[in-house]
């Protein structure tokens, strides 16, 4: 069994067992999560497809980290005008692991 769920503005296929890292969410390290925006839910050949969303379907999850992604570079320079700039960003994110999917 997969389902298709929407979170941070992302949209991930997950089952049970997996562990995924999305965007932050708030709560500590084995905290449950929800996931109520269910897209999609498949089951061997059943497929069922929500309008934008499956009534009644959630997905169980389990808080398993909460980190900082690794450190990105955003350097910009202009030619012959001596313009430089350097700015490094590490993003947050929460690694959560699948435990369930209710339809």
């Amino acid at each position: 069994m997969y389902a298709v769920i929407a979170t941070g503005g992302k949209q991930y296929k997950v089952e049970p067992g997996l562990t995924l890292r999305v965007e932050k969410i708030p709560g500590e390290v084995g905290a449950p999560v929800t996931f109520d925006q269910v897209l999609l839910i498949g089951e061997g050949e059943n497929l069922t497809v929500g309008r934008p969303l499956v009534g009644n379907a959630r997905v169980q999850a389990r808080i398993v980290e909460q980190d900082r992604a690794r450190k990105i570079l955003v350097f910009k320079y202009k030619r012959r005008k001596r313009y430089r700039r350097k700015q490094g960003h590490r993003q947050p994110y929460t690694a959560v692991r699948i435990d369930g999917i209710e339809a």
